[in-house]
């Protein structure tokens, strides 16, 4: 049994593509995924399930959520060895540590050619600062994201490909919750071979 994270794009945002938490856990009951959980409202999951590669479980996960509640968004499914590499990864960690709530990571659906990634760079007209790992951008906006020239539509399109962000706070709390969801995992299966 593997454990994974699937983050919606755009949803409870503005009153655009309202969904509640319970809503996308019972789905991922449905399709069958076990010990599903959230992490705030703006589409934070953790399951864990067996069969599937990534792109399989987005494409499953994107196609149910049309049918069943009539909700068109991409899911970005990581694992959880890759949130933990994410993690390690982080380029900016003085930002982590210092600024969090201005370090965002952006889940990407396939990983940007270096040259994209450069022009994304040249791009830039602020003091932020973007670096690549794999699929994931890990973006500063030292003034705060709101006032930043930087969108997310200018970063898509100069990457060629779609992508959703979370702060390096909630990156963190998805963290904990895995950590949780793991513990909870060695307890029962404790239980079911009578040591617990």
């Amino acid at each position: 049994m593997i454990s994974y994270v699937a983050l919606l794009r755009g949803i409870n945002v503005g009153g655009h593509k309202q969904v509640a938490m319970e809503d996308l856990r019972d789905l991922l009951t449905r399709c069958g995924f076990v010990d599903p959980k959230s992490l705030l409202q703006s589409g934070n999951l953790i399951f864990s399930t067996k069969a599937g590669s990534e792109e399989q479980l987005e494409h499953t996960l994107e196609s149910e959520a049309g049918r069943r509640l009539g909700l068109n968004t991409d899911f970005f499914i990581r694992s959880a060895e890759e949130w933990t590499a994410l993690i390690r990864d982080n380029p900016f960690p003085r930002e982590a540590a210092q600024d969090p709530g201005h370090l965002v990571v952006i889940c990407l659906k396939s990983a940007p050619a270096t040259r994209d990634v450069e022009a994304l760079r040249t791009a830039i007209r602020g003091p932020e600062l973007v670096g690549l790992k794999g699929r994931q951008l890990y973006v500063t906006f030292p003034d705060g994201i709101g006032h930043s020239r930087l969108t997310n539509a200018l970063m898509e399109q100069k990457l060629g490909t779609r992508g959703t962000g979370r702060n390096w706070n909630t990156v963190l709390k998805i963290k904990e919750l895995l950590a949780s969801a793991f513990r909870g995992q060695q307890t029962s299966a404790a239980c079911k071979s009578g040591q617990g």
